[in-house]
């Protein structure tokens, strides 16, 4: 299998300034399911959402000033997904401070929603979870507080020989966090040797 080769890292410009006309911002994500109502709740307990419209056929759900952010179809008689079938991989959401992020794990961990997968990616702080339909879905933060700084820890850090990122124990982390912990400590990658870097992003 012929690989691609890499190439430096760079701060890319905007479609507006490469004189291109491209979308204004990414709306909304609808998810087709044979569990409606379970998702439905799903969604608005992970995302704090509220649900705009609901109807037996359709719900849409907001957490923010966007009219939909989510959308739930009801589809009986679908098959359940499976990690051998191609498809958007997972869906991110950014939180601002990690006291957000943090303060959203605890409370979805009291409702019994639990990452499957903590890792530091170095760009970002991220936990991955898994809906009814076993769609995943990340929460994450930046690591650095700006597209250049990210693009140079690229170019500097063992991104080529380690894509994926590191693994870590939330509670460990936020017990750090709360003992007074600095933030830039909390956030850096360590560095692992190979047998430690994880094969590939999870599929089931």
């Amino acid at each position: 299998m012929n690989q691609m080769p890499s190439s430096p890292p760079c701060v890319p410009k905007t479609a507006k300034e490469r004189g291109k006309i491209a979308p204004a911002k990414l709306a909304h994500v609808a998810l087709q399911t044979s569990r409606y109502e379970e998702m439905l709740q799903w969604y608005k307990v992970f995302l704090e959402a509220e649900l705009v419209l609901g109807t037996p056929g359709v719900s849409f759900l907001a957490y923010d000033e966007e009219h939909h952010r989510i959308a739930i179809i009801n589809m009986p008689g679908l098959e359940d997904k499976t990690p051998q079938i191609g498809g958007v991989a997972h869906v991110a959401f950014t939180y601002e401070t990690l006291d957000d992020l943090f303060a959203t794990y605890e409370r979805l961990a009291a409702e019994g929603i639990k990452p499957f997968w903590c890792i530091n990616h170095g760009a970002t702080l991220s936990m991955y979870y898994r809906d009814p339909d076993n769609n995943q879905m990340e929460l994450q933060i930046d690591t650095f507080d700006s597209n250049e700084a990210t693009t140079e820890w690229l170019a500097e850090s063992d991104f080529e020989t380690n894509p994926i990122g590191v693994k870590f124990e939330p509670e460990d982390l936020i017990r750090r966090y709360r003992a007074g912990e600095e933030r830039s400590s909390l956030l850096k990658r360590p560095v692992i040797g190979p047998s430690a870097v994880p094969a590939q992003l999870p599929t089931a």
